[in-house]
């Protein structure tokens, strides 16, 4: 039998009977769309957390202090590990909450205390105004830079640089505006005050240093400035418990496992509906092939052989699923652009995927197909000419 007439009969077959191949295609449709959509969703998300993390340089490690009572890590502490060897620059910080309030509008928000050094090392980019300098750091100046979201919300859109801002009660001079560097991780430095290192210690009553960021002179030197690093500190805080020193390919490689890990548990939670659907294709088939029992005997009585009905049933199964593919394939690319409308990361359809899921759905029809086909083709043809 070929296989043009195999396909026509079964897309005659299947138009006798629409809202039946639809239901039965239902559970390929939404397998393949969720598979699509969810995974394409994944590893878009996993892009845009490497580009963010990427974006902090490849050579540049954190100091965390994670038990701020078992030591006080100040700066002179700070000062030691900027005469580490490959060690590029240092810029320690000091975090915390304030009440900011100009005119009156007011808003509790982050504030950074930290160096003229923060800037190069996070690729900090101010789009009015300066960045903090050592001079302001050296006199304890009231000096203040504004994330741009902050600089919104308490200027809306007038320009704040050289206006006066009070933080906790104190005024402080606005010098700067940040560029909007959206989030990372989770959190935002466009909500963030940034203050002299200085004026923060002040601000917070304490001289207690929270993190550092350290900037080794190249990437090749990063795994040797983190174990001088790591020797320095113990002999600051005389337990590794109290600290951590993480650099941006490992904070990337963890989180790409966390990533590629929800994107395979999504799409394997996904496939669940691909295999549903190949158990509606089957079941479909079953009924198929007792509605059609006359015509079987029929055929096999002017001479049709058992590969014949049996490539008949197993193309019109592969039709089915085919189609139901299709239609998954446009209902994922469908659920990603609505979601790219809404998401503030785009989100591009993975083609890869897009083959597996389709071919996954093709796989379905066959597997599923194979076992009503060979019922079919095993029937006895005086038998069925007498079934009713």
């Amino acid at each position: 039998m070929k296989l043009l007439p195999s396909f026509k009969l079964a897309l005659r077959n299947i138009q006798t009977s629409k809202l039946r191949s639809i239901l039965t295609m239902l559970g390929i449709i939404i397998g393949v769309a969720s598979v699509i959509a969810l995974v394409s969703i994944g590893q878009s998300s996993s892009r845009s957390v490497n580009s963010s993390i990427n974006s902090l340089g490849t050579n540049v490690l954190t100091v965390s202090v994670l038990d701020s009572d078992s030591s006080d890590f100040t700066i002179n502490d700070v000062n030691t590990l900027k005469k580490l060897n490959g060690v590029k620059s240092v810029a320690p910080t000091i975090s915390g909450r304030v009440t900011a309030k100009y005119s009156t509008t007011s808003s509790t928000l982050n504030v950074v205390g930290t160096t003229a050094s923060y800037q190069k090392i996070k690729s900090t980019e101010v789009a009015n105004g300066r960045f903090i300098a050592d001079i302001d750091d050296e006199l304890k100046l009231k000096t203040v830079v504004l994330g741009s979201e902050a600089a919104t919300t308490l200027f809306g859109a007038a320009n704040p640089v050289g206006k006066q801002v009070q933080l906790n009660g104190t005024s402080y001079k606005v010098i700067g505006v940040l560029q909007s560097s959206g989030s990372s991780m989770g959190s935002s430095g466009d909500s963030t005050i940034f203050v002299p290192l200085s004026t923060a210690e002040r601000l917070a009553s304490s001289t207690s240093i929270g993190s550092v960021y350290v900037q080794a002179k190249s990437s090749e030197q990063v795994s040797f400035v983190e174990r001088q690093l790591n020797n320095a500190l113990l002999s600051v805080f005389h337990d590794s418990d109290d600290y951590s020193v993480s650099n941006s390919q490992d904070v990337m490689d963890t989180m790409s496992d966390v990533q590629d890990t929800m994107s395979l548990l999504l799409g394997s939670i996904a496939s669940i509906s691909l295999l549903v659907g190949g158990i509606g294709i089957m079941n479909i088939m079953f009924v198929s092939v007792s509605e059609r029992t006359k015509e079987i005997g029929i055929r096999k009585a002017i001479g049709a052989k058992r590969k014949d009905i049996l490539v008949q049933f197993l193309i019109e199964a592969i039709v089915l699923s085919a189609l139901g593919g299709l239609l998954g394939v446009g209902f994922g690319l469908a659920a990603i652009k609505i979601y790219g409308l809404f998401a503030s990361t785009g989100v591009s359809l993975s083609l890869p995927v897009t083959a597996v899921a389709f071919g996954f759905s093709l796989l379905v029809g066959v597997v599923f197909g194979v076992f009503p086909a060979n019922k079919a083709s095993k029937l006895n043809p005086i038998q069925a000419l007498r079934y009713e």
